[in-house]
């Protein structure tokens, strides 16, 4: 386990936080989704409580090195200060570290908070040469006593902010990659079982690692979304003109092999909604997997596999989601996916199951659907999730200190 800002003392400290506010915005720079903000929150009270001098950092969108404005973190600043009840001090700076930073910085009092702007307006802070990223980690380093790591979602990469910063000054994880790594480890080290894993997305090549390591730790594996017309193709299946990881077909076979020898029950649609062609009003109708039409596409799991895959989800211990089943963002194929949310729902309501959302579409349906509340946990990093379930280091959570 990693130190969080609770095994430190921080009063009277100035705490460099490193948060992912890389929230969506409208044409006219309004925040359409603040789930993030609301996700850092609580460590940022827990600091401002506990009479730290609080300074924020984040990243926002792929401005790739330059200052530009439709990038700029001062919305986020507005609506922190909002939510916190205060002022939160936010100057844009193309260099996001200046003089007048620095000496704002240096002036604050316990209970401050002050936001940078965007990281990434500097080229030198996602760039994979350390060399290049160690001035300006150190620049962020300067500004304060402490680091506390509090974005999980962007955990994955070794970035000045991310990671960097911590060879300057200790380090210790927030309360938001504290629940990560708990909900997350426990369905991973010791689940409460059956232990049901549910699978989407397009590549099989994308999600391999994730299947292997399933497979030696899952009961059972729920496959769906794009990747499962590969998994059906390398059953000798036709899939019409459903999309196909052809360079994929291969190693789906074998991972079904992997799954047959290690006593996993892997489980692939009986049945599939497909259309004409990729559009929500396109004509579709539900066939089974047996009798797909070489004209149409599948783009949502039928409804002998929503009633599948309910069943498993309802008779599990934990569940672990990581990918939608259908093209969701279209009402008409959404069915799917919404089946297996709502599935998860009442088994977290009724049977007391653990219900993980492992971040990207997966987080993004359920919470438009209104069912993110009713998850054990809706993990806030994608790509971190992925591989984190993967078994590998994330060099973000990796520079704190262990307890």
């Amino acid at each position: 386990m990693k130190k969080t800002v609770r095994d430190i003392d921080v009063a009277g400290k100035t705490v460099l936080v490193r948060c992912d506010f890389n929230v969506p915005l409208d044409a006219d720079g309004h925040i359409t989704d603040d789930t993030r903000i609301v996700g850092a929150l609580p460590t940022i009270e827990y600091l401002i409580g506990q009479g730290a001098k609080v300074i924020l950092m984040s990243h926002l969108g792929r401005p790739d090195g330059e200052a530009k404005p439709e990038f700029s973190l001062a919305p986020v600043a507005a609506e922190l200060a909002k939510r916190l009840g205060r002022e939160v001090w936010f100057k844009s700076v193309p260099q996001v570290v200046d003089d007048a930073v620095k000496a704002k910085a240096a002036a604050l009092a316990p209970g401050d908070v002050m936001l940078l702007e965007n990281t990434r307006f500097r080229k030198e802070e996602d760039t994979k040469d350390l060399a290049v990223q160690a001035p300006f980690a150190q620049e962020l380093a300067s500004l304060g006593e402490i680091f506390v790591n509090d974005a999980f979602g962007t955990a994955h990469r070794r970035h000045a902010s991310t990671a960097s910063v911590a060879d300057y000054i200790p380090a210790v994880t927030g309360f938001l990659i504290e629940k990560e790594l708990q909900f997350l480890g426990a369905a991973l080290d010791d689940p409460k079982r059956p232990f049901v894993a549910i699978l989407g997305g397009a590549k099989v090549a994308d999600k391999i690692k994730v299947i292997e390591s399933l497979l030696a730790k899952a009961d059972t594996l729920l496959i769906g979304g794009g990747m499962a017309y590969t998994f059906l193709k390398a059953q000798g299946y036709e899939i019409g003109k459903s999309i196909l990881d052809a360079d994929g077909i291969a190693l789906a076979g074998e991972l079904l092999e992997k799954a047959k020898a290690a006593g996993v029950e892997l489980l692939l649609p009986v049945d599939v909604k497909a259309a004409d062609a990729f559009e929500n009003d396109s004509p579709a109708g539900d066939y089974k997997i047996s009798e797909i039409p070489k004209e149409r596409m599948g783009l949502d799991i039928g409804p002998e596999t929503k009633a599948l895959f309910a069943a498993k989800v309802l008779a599990a211990g934990t569940v672990l989601w990581n990918g939608p089943m259908g093209v969701f963002e279209m009402p008409n194929f959404a069915a799917g996916t919404r089946a297996v949310a709502e599935a998860m729902a009442e088994a977290t309501e009724k049977n007391g199951t653990v219900t993980i959302i492992g971040g990207g579409d997966s987080a993004a349906a359920v919470e438009q659907m209104g069912l993110g509340e009713k998850m054990s946990h809706v993990s806030t990093g994608g790509g971190a999730s992925l591989e984190f379930i993967e078994g590998k280091t994330l060099p973000g959570v990796a520079v704190c200190q262990d307890s």
